[in-house]
């Protein structure tokens, strides 16, 4: 008896236990995954950081500079969904593992570089790598954690580029100035291949199969890459739900606001405060950091609020896009100082908080095989609505208005992605117990 109840202690402790270790491990994925988005990040973004040391020692036209920038951009224009869909189909770990080593010895050739032409192909080869890391990435991550947390998840993990795009500047330009523009490169890419190493050991597909087989909050879950689709079953499945469509385009429309501020700010500070380019430079960093904050806090009270009521989703969608429009509109319109900053500020942070909740929306509307896909599909409308024609639409407006006319009038776009996202609203619910339906199926099979 002694014995029966000693195993049936051990046992009961293995069974407490497990979860606890399974959570740690879910956030040991987290982690490094987040990393290596910061990664991705920093060596995009290093580049703005030594615009001046390139240009005085290989005597380079702005165009040229511009176009070490742009390789990479176009890059992840062009390749996010294939390549998501690629990832999809081989095996999102191993995708991951493959995407960060490519662009950490890309970001390693750009400190290697001879001359322009060198530093162009290195750039190209960055961007192929980062083409897709943010959707497969966090397709991974959601896998792992409970649907309860896909906003807060969402949020959070992409926050991550906007941290990793003020570390880019911040250390690589303090780096150049001591070490050097190549030692820059280099610190980027030594700490890519650092975390990519540690991700190769810590992360399997074996190892992340386990943990959703024992964890309670993700059993029942496909599995990621067990069920494959055909091909056009899998396209389709992107564009099935009119609500789903409307998550796409009411979150690329609000993100267009935030990347015209983000893109004009210091521009906005230089010619408005009469600031210096560095001190504007850094005050327009600090709003990133903002809209980072914003983005995890709105997607932890959108998973919060929407816990049993998931219509909730679009309700703070289109409440973020209302609230953001109105202190917008409102800071723009007062004097320049510490009213109109700080009514920008709450602005901002609100202005790109609708990625939480549409990227639940995605998640949850979508095949869990497809994941990675329809994140790159979202990761695409926020590209093509949102930051591409931003910057060059607003600079358009305000040679024409002036550039405060210009941003007094951006913010109003907002309300267009609100509307979007209330056309959604009460087809939501049944395009949701459709799809679960759907996922229901697929999970047998897998």
């Amino acid at each position: 008896m002694g014995q029966y109840l000693s195993g049936a202690a051990r046992a009961d402790t293995a069974l407490t236990a497990k979860p606890a270790r399974s959570h740690a491990y879910a956030w040991l994925v987290f982690a490094l995954i987040f990393a290596l988005l910061l990664s991705d990040y920093m060596s995009r973004q290093v580049l703005n950081a030594v615009f001046p040391h390139l240009r005085l020692e290989w005597s380079l036209s702005d165009a040229k500079l511009g176009s070490l920038s742009g390789i990479v951009a176009l890059m992840v224009g062009l390749f996010t969904v294939p390549f998501s869909l690629m990832a999809d189909r081989w095996g999102r770990v191993r995708s991951l593992a493959v995407m960060a080593l490519l662009w950490s010895c890309g970001t390693l050739a750009c400190a290697l570089s001879a001359s322009y032409g060198h530093m162009l192909a290195a750039r190209f080869f960055v961007g192929i790598g980062e083409a897709a890391y943010g959707s497969v990435g966090l397709a991974v991550i959601l896998s792992i954690f409970p649907p309860s947390m896909r906003a807060t998840l969402t949020g959070a993990f992409t926050s991550g580029g906007m941290f990793g795009a003020v570390l880019g500047m911040g250390l690589g330009g303090v780096v150049a100035a001591r070490f050097g523009w190549r030692a820059a490169f280099m610190a980027m890419a030594v700490f890519g291949l650092i975390v990519v190493l540690i991700y190769c050991v810590a992360v399997t597909e074996a190892r992340l199969a386990r943990h959703a087989a024992g964890s309670p909050a993700t059993r029942g879950q496909a599995v990621p890459g067990r069920v494959r689709p055909p091909l056009p079953a899998l396209l389709g499945g992107l564009f099935w739900a009119p609500s789903l469509v409307c998550a796409y385009v009411g979150s690329g429309l609000q993100l267009f606001i935030a990347y015209a501020i983000m893109a004009w700010m210091p521009s906005y500070l230089n010619r408005y405060y009469d600031m210096p380019s560095d001190k504007a430079t850094l005050l327009a960093a600090a709003l990133l950091i903002v809209s980072g904050i914003g983005m995890t806090l709105c997607g932890m009270l959108t998973d919060r609020a929407s816990r049993n009521a998931p219509a909730r989703q679009l309700t703070l969608a289109i409440l973020f896009c209302l609230v953001s429009c109105a202190l917008l509109l409102a800071g723009f319109r007062l004097p320049p100082g510490t009213a109109q900053l700080l009514l920008i500020g709450l602005g901002m942070l609100l202005a790109m908080g609708t990625w939480g909740p549409a990227g639940a929306m995605v998640v949850g509307l979508s095949r869990p095989s497809t994941h990675a896909t329809a994140l790159a599909m979202l990761t695409l409308a926020n590209n093509i609505l949102g930051a591409a024609p931003a910057p060059y639409l607003t600079g358009l407006l305000a040679d024409r208005i002036g550039l405060l006319g210009a941003l007094q009038m951006v913010p109003l776009i907002s309300l267009g992605a609100a509307v979007v996202f209330l056309i959604a609203k009460p087809r939501y619910l049944r395009d949701l117990r459709l799809a679960e339906a759907r996922n229901e199926t697929e999970r047998t099979l897998a």
